[in-house]
């Protein structure tokens, strides 16, 4: 079993931090979110994975320099150019000379969904093409997909209306593909997997569908990345993860609530760290409160310094002594290099 995952997007939602990392390189309870990907795929029967690349690629190939990542051989695929979810997966596929059934999966989901039963299922239907679902209370941010009495998807409906949509079980990015797929997508165009291949596949009745209630997060923006590490904490995820480092110093005094601390960091005395994710390296100072935030690695925040709201602290920097912040960003939009 070989599978493309990508991880080829600007992280647009996630910055300031990956301004300087790739999202899935971002750590999820001290693991690099692919590693978390990878390994779950490996455990699931994947033997090989093809990673498709476009944003900062050298951070990928730097970091898995063997050609393995989590046990499980991997590949990589640089696009020239932003091809889109479809055009992406081909181009891995093609570069990898996939031409037997695959599975594709975004980078940027975290799931303990089954890829061997959604795999399995495919082939007991004769499907073209599978996806797998899962229900979500707000679909209008997602691709619906209602599915007949055997399964078969009757329609693939990206984004629609609050209120309008007819089931609330939305594309989860994890698909099981025919070769034959990647017939449908030409070389060097950008080409939706949502909005071309799915809708055009479904009118010939080649798609199904896997209803799946495993976990499942998608996590590029900073809410989900935090709410994926309290998922960790409350075994929700299907895994483990460490809370504190091992090699990380916490002041007696301090407190430290439903949240992760990195490698190498330090609270100081009476702080405050509330539901949030330090990274490697961070220091937070005596009497500073850091709730629902993220600190990347080698920050600093100063001396009664209250961080709130969702803030975000990129990498490597400073938040003043006494600083007030609440649903910020550190450095800001102006300093992205964009409006």
């Amino acid at each position: 079993m070989r599978a493309v995952v990508l991880v080829g997007g600007f992280g647009t939602r996630l910055r300031p931090l990956t301004l300087r990392v790739p999202k899935q390189l971002l750590p999820v309870g001290h693991l690099p979110m692919i590693e978390r990907v990878v390994r779950h795929l490996g455990a699931s029967g994947v033997t090989e994975v093809v990673l498709s690349l476009g944003y900062q690629p050298n951070a990928f190939t730097d970091r898995y320099p063997d050609g393995s990542c989590a046990g499980v051989r991997m590949r990589y695929a640089v696009e020239p150019e932003p091809l889109d979810t479809a055009g992406a997966i081909a181009f891995a596929a093609r570069q990898a000379g996939i031409d037997e059934r695959f599975v594709a999966v975004n980078g940027d989901v975290l799931t303990s969904l089954d890829v061997a039963d959604v795999w399995r299922l495919h082939a007991e239907r004769g499907a073209v093409a599978t996806i797998a679902l899962t229900p979500v209370e707000d679909p209008s941010r997602y691709g619906v997909v209602p599915l007949d009495d055997s399964g078969r998807v009757e329609a693939f409906i990206e984004k629609p209306e609050p209120g309008t949509a007819p089931s609330n079980w939305i594309n989860a990015g994890t698909y099981v593909l025919e070769p034959e797929v990647l017939d449908r997508v030409p070389d060097g165009r950008r080409v939706s997997i949502e909005r071309e291949v799915f809708p055009a596949l479904v009118g010939e009745g080649s798609v199904y569908g896997v209803q799946s209630e495993s976990y499942w997060i998608d996590a590029g923006t900073p809410e989900a990345y935090l709410q994926v590490h309290r998922d960790l904490l409350a075994g929700r995820t299907g895994d483990t993860a460490l809370a504190v480092a091992a090699d990380a110093s916490v002041d007696a005094t301090a407190t430290i609530e439903d949240s992760f601390v990195g490698a190498a960091s330090s609270v100081g005395p009476g702080a405050l760290v509330r539901g949030s994710v330090l990274m490697d390296g961070v220091r937070v100072l005596d009497g500073a409160t850091v709730v629902d935030s993220i600190v990347a690695a080698g920050a600093v925040v100063g001396s009664g310094a209250v961080l709130a709201g969702g803030t975000v602290v990129g990498y490597g920097e400073t938040v003043g002594d006494g600083a007030q912040i609440d649903e910020g960003r550190i450095p800001g939009p102006e300093a992205w290099g964009e409006p």
